[in-house]
């Protein structure tokens, strides 16, 4: 028996003049009826793994031009933000694997993975195993053609687009964590140590959060995930950040709904966009001014 697809991620188009690409992989609501059901507590065991109202947050800097790449499938049902060797092959039934398949799925899946968050989420702390049953390894291949190889497909065909036009192209990949307590940074900026964007780049991002009112931190406890990993290149002019903002920071006390805070978190996204779209086209026009 077919089922209905996995939603295909929402595109903004570009309509500005900043460099700047808007990822949002972890808001998708679309639970189809067949996920809930094969899901051991319902749809309130699936909802914890989104990051609440963060296609809602940027919509600021969307305001400003910036392209966007929204998802609008859960991630309970497939995380964008994972690379597709992270599945814990002990969540798969094994009879009746497809094998063209295979050659997607790693022999270590990570430690992501293997606690119970990787490309399909298998268990949470809170509701601990979130499925009725395994997966084939033909399931994950349908739902990584139907979501996450559409997600990172318009990633990198919107970066191709803002960088052909400015020579340069930023991805700022959005997400929202669980508070981390008093006195503690309200945003962690990941650039995988350096790997995915350039280090002057990162700088100007915590500068601009910290003159923004905010505090953060770098690379602790969020490096950043596949995304960034996968699409950030300094070394040819295209960079990626992944953006982690407390959720208290934004929510209300249910951590579900918008917060008094929300509209300031949408605006430092928004300045985010602004100020290092427009330090990239400064720094692109330097280096010709100089010849």
């Amino acid at each position: 028996m077919t089922r209905p697809p996995l939603p295909a991620p929402l595109l903004l188009p570009a309509s500005g003049d900043l460099p700047v690409l808007l990822s949002v992989p972890h808001s998708g609501t679309a639970y189809p009826d067949w996920l809930i059901a094969e899901a051991r507590r319902g749809v309130k065991s699936l909802e914890p793994l989104e990051d609440p109202l963060v296609d809602r947050l940027v919509w600021r800097a969307v305001a400003l031009g910036c392209p966007a790449v929204i998802a609008r499938t859960p991630r309970a049902a497939i995380d964008c933000n994972r690379g597709l060797e992270e599945v814990d092959r002990g969540g798969l039934a094994r009879p009746g694997a497809v094998p063209e398949a295979e050659s997607d799925l790693g022999s270590d899946p990570g430690p992501r993975a293997r606690a119970g968050l990787g490309l399909i989420p298998e268990r949470t702390p809170r509701d601990g195993e979130l499925w009725r049953r395994r997966l084939t390894s033909a399931e994950i291949a349908l739902r990584t053609a139907e979501a996450w190889k559409p997600y990172h497909r318009a990633v990198a065909t919107e970066l191709a687009a803002l960088h052909a036009r400015f020579g340069t192209a930023l991805l700022l990949d959005c997400h929202s964590m669980p508070p981390l307590g008093v006195n503690q940074p309200q945003l962690v900026l990941g650039d995988r140590h350096g790997r995915s964007a350039a280090r002057w780049l990162g700088d100007r991002a915590r500068l601009t959060v910290e003159r923004s009112g905010f505090k953060a931190v770098f690379n602790d406890p969020y490096a950043g995930g596949a995304i960034v990993a996968q699409h950030g290149a300094p070394g040819r002019g295209v960079h990626a950040l992944q953006i982690e903002v407390d959720r208290s920071a934004y929510l209300d006390r249910t951590l579900r709904r918008p917060g008094a805070g929300f509209d300031e978190c949408a605006r430092l996204i928004e300045t985010l966009a602004r100020t290092l779209g427009e330090a990239l086209i400064e720094a692109r026009r330097m280096p010709l001014a100089a010849e």
